[in-house]
């Protein structure tokens, strides 16, 4: 037969009657094949450190059985007869797990009891990290994974028909003293760090010890058939340590690879333990999170040190039962003596764990908890945010490439994909809407700044929470300096997503770097302003669901400041004498998933005199309160954008190979990555430093910070994409990348809002201000 992944010749040690097992099966299990033409074959699997587990086949079925080891063993330990009834309950249920075809308690047949159950056919990862995934289908098992806990988590004993399964309240009690007593059994050294462990512990037990929920005892992903091409979980392996206990065990021994000593890097055969840290996974709080919104529960938990400290404490005592079993000579695993020198140093990470009130997995996260202070809603919203991104965005993400890649005719391209809408509907239900309005949202500048570089990592993602350009600036406009009577008729539908709108600035026959240029008219006739003139880079004119622009535009004055000569007025889509001429091309992209830019032409177009914002003449004053936030908006979507080029690089340059090595080990490559995190992290604590002052005092008193982050945060995200396509060679520049794309859009970036040179101008024109002050104040 062909050789199943991750199996191996059955072990000297574990060798049965292969022969009597044919002829019982042939007897016993309905539908084992019968014919004698072809013996039955088995193979023994690498994995699992407890019960040996073998995989059968015969006439192309295949079955897996699991059996206790032969010789003595340690008590209470190996009980195959409660692996087949959980098995078997679970099955009922509904819940992934193999099905259990037969149990056979006579040791005669093979020397041990044993059970059956069916072969499920799928992806075993033993590397926790997955390097042989991407990013997003790496995110992505890990959700399925933490949904299956939950869902385990959320059966009732008595309907599954396993009352008494579990000894009763009192599991963290029992759960200390057995692998205290199973360690104590098995030691083959003294470990102080073991016995203090213990001894905390069992004087820190958690007040709740009367939980009784179904839990698996080893969960982790590495007991997990996933299906051969889905993020789905078609069956959880290994239910020898199952019981009715405390949840928050299985959810601490599950999340515990973050917390890995880094002193064990794997257990042999395959099997990593520990996070590699060129792959980026979803973070502890992320998983948390989940798990908590999944099974309907806080996700504050108390007592949390115990249980990753009684995990360690548990996972030290399996190694130490492997080693003892390797001496004893009937161990599963063929690497079983290299398992007595994890002991220690799990011990004293446990020891370590049990101080602990906060757990982090990832150090940026230090960035809004030390610098920065996210508040509590934001931080929540923020692993909302994520947890969206990794569950429905990044999975959507070819889907809608595919959609705008097979759409090429004038009128189709510019419509939305159904799932684009539905994504909508999801974010709306979850209350992931218009957060950057902070009178909405409750979400402070800061707050939303962390939450925009997430969006930031997927280019369509910034529409599905409401928050994309240029609606958001329309809609903060509208916010601040509408009228009630605008607010309602253009404003309540841009928030609640049933329109789109553009803004219309730029003019094509003039230099509008400096606004004071524009040429396009607004006048008053009678009860009417007429408009008259020309823009461009009016950015989503072309969604067929844009149904109102905001333009800027010249009312005559010719007494006022020439920045008092400019108005903002109200001009619905539909309006006779709007006419869209053409679509502008960025880079040769067209950028339909943001409905383009346009340029559009004004003749003679009529609007009431109700349609003008704030008042004639107040042009530029909205324009200072619009640019604000929306700059430092689109600066962290860029740092988003940033994070998944980088990403892009550091996978790409630990998969290739050039002159006889990684690319990574290249130092040119090594010296590009680390410059690369250098600038990410200087421009997101320059941005962040600009929203917590606009927090604190308002736009106009962080106009120079507004500045200095627009001219920073293109020119360094700029440079992480650059460097990215460089690593990706020619695949960097086509469409098999977002790299030029996003190259494109943020180069894009040196010029809307007003060109590097401006802001730099302005910049040094405050710094020579703020020195003079300094000045003055010595003298």
């Amino acid at each position: 037969m062909a050789a199943e992944p991750g199996t191996t010749d059955v072990r000297p040690q574990h060798r049965f009657d292969q022969g009597g097992l044919e002829r019982y099966l042939c007897r016993h299990l309905p539908g084992f094949p019968r014919q004698r033409a072809a013996a039955l074959a088995v193979r023994q699997y690498s994995s699992g450190q407890s019960n040996p587990t073998f995989y059968l086949q015969k006439d192309g079925q295949a079955y897996v059985l699991r059996k206790k080891p032969h010789g003595p063993l340690l008590p209470r330990a190996h009980k195959v007869d409660r692996e087949y009834r959980v098995q078997k309950a679970l099955f009922s249920a509904g819940f992934p797990v193999p099905e259990p075809l037969l149990y056979c308690s006579d040791v005669s047949v093979i020397g041990t009891e044993f059970y059956v159950m069916q072969h499920v056919q799928g992806r075993i990862f033993r590397d926790l990290s997955l390097p042989e995934v991407g990013p997003a289908e790496r995110s992505a098992l890990y959700i399925a994974m933490i949904e299956t806990l939950a869902l385990l988590h959320s059966f009732d004993l008595q309907s599954l028909g396993l009352q008494g399964y579990g000894r009763g309240p009192g599991y963290c009690r029992r759960q200390v003293s057995t692998w205290k007593r199973q360690y104590d059994a098995a030691a083959h050294m003294d470990i102080p760090a073991m016995n203090q462990l213990a001894e905390w512990l069992a004087n820190n037990l958690p007040p709740d010890d009367n939980e009784e929920t179904l839990i698996h005892g080893d969960f982790r992903i590495d007991n997990i058939i996933f299906h051969p091409t889905e993020a789905r979980v078609l069956a959880v392996l290994d239910w020898e340590l199952s019981t009715a206990g405390h949840p928050l065990s299985d959810l601490a021994y599950a999340t515990l690879f973050y917390f890995w000593p880094t002193s064990i890097k794997d257990l042999g055969e395959g099997t990593v333990f520990c996070f590699k840290d060129t792959v980026e996974t979803p973070s502890f709080e992320e998983l948390i999170s989940i798990y908590s919104h999944c099974r309907g529960i806080s996700t504050t938990f108390s007592n949390l040190n115990f249980f990753l400290a009684l995990s360690c404490f548990k996972m030290a005592g399996i190694f130490q039962g492997v080693y003892a079993r390797y001496l004893l000579g009937n161990a599963s695993a063929e690497n079983s003596h290299e398992f007595a020198k994890m002991v220690k140093p799990l011990a004293e990470r446990g020891l370590e764990l049990s101080k602990r009130s906060s757990f982090s997995s990832r150090a940026h996260h230090r960035i809004s908890g030390e610098l920065f202070h996210q508040s509590r809603k934001g931080e929540e919203i923020l692993l909302k945010v994520k947890q969206f991104m990794i569950q429905h965005i990044y999975p959507a993400e070819k889907e809608i490439i595919k959609y705008y890649a097979g759409h090429g005719n004038a009128e189709e391209k510019w419509k939305k994909p159904p799932v684009l809408e539905r994504l909508k509907e999801m974010a709306k239900a979850e209350g992931l809407w218009n957060l950057f309005l902070p009178d909405v949202s409750g979400l402070s500048q800061l707050d939303y700044a962390l939450i925009a570089e997430e969006m930031g990592k997927c280019f369509f993602a910034p529409e599905v929470f409401n928050c994309h350009a240029p609606d958001t600036g329309n809609m903060e406009v509208l916010h601040m300096y509408g009228t009630k009577e605008q607010k309602k008729e253009w404003l309540e539908p841009l928030l609640e997503g049933k329109i789109s709108s553009c803004f219309c600035m730029t003019e094509p026959d003039v230099a509008s770097s400096d606004a004071t240029n524009m040429q396009c008219s607004i006048e008053q006739d009678g009860n009417s302003y007429v408009i008259n003139g020309k823009k461009w880079w009016s950015s989503g004119a072309g969604n067929p669901n844009c149904k109102v622009a905001i333009v800027m535009g010249k009312t005559k004055n010719s007494s006022a400041s020439r920045y008092k000569q400019h108005s903002m007025i109200i001009v619905p889509m539909d309006t006779l004498g709007l006419k869209l001429i053409r679509p502008l091309s960025v880079f040769g992209y067209l950028d339909e998933i943001h409905g383009g830019h346009f340029e559009i032409h004004f003749n003679d177009v009529r609007v009431p005199l109700s349609n003008i914002i704030l008042g004639e003449g107040r042009g530029f004053e909205i324009a200072q309160g619009r640019l604000g936030p929306g700059r430092i908006h689109h600066c962290m979507r860029s740092i988003g954008a940033a994070e998944t080029a980088l990403q892009i690089l550091c996978q790409r340059a630990a998969e290739r190979v050039t002159f006889g090595k990684k690319l990574y080990h290249h130092e040119v490559v090594a010296h590009w990555i680390a410059e690369c995190r250098l600038s990410i992290e200087q421009a997101r604590l320059l941005t962040l430093k600009t929203a917590s002052i606009i927090d604190m005092l308002g736009n106009r008193q962080a106009r120079k910070e507004v500045a200095m982050t627009k001219v920073v945060v293109p020119r360094a995200v700029l440079k992480v994409i650059d460097c990215a396509i460089q690593v990706c060679g020619g695949a960097g520049v086509s469409q098999d990348f977002p790299l030029a794309s996003m190259f494109a859009y943020i180069r894009t970036l040196r010029l809307a809002d007003g060109p590097d040179e401006v802001h730099l101008s302005t910049i040094a024109r405050w710094e020579l201000l703020d020195q003079s002050k300094k000045l003055t104040a010595k003298i």
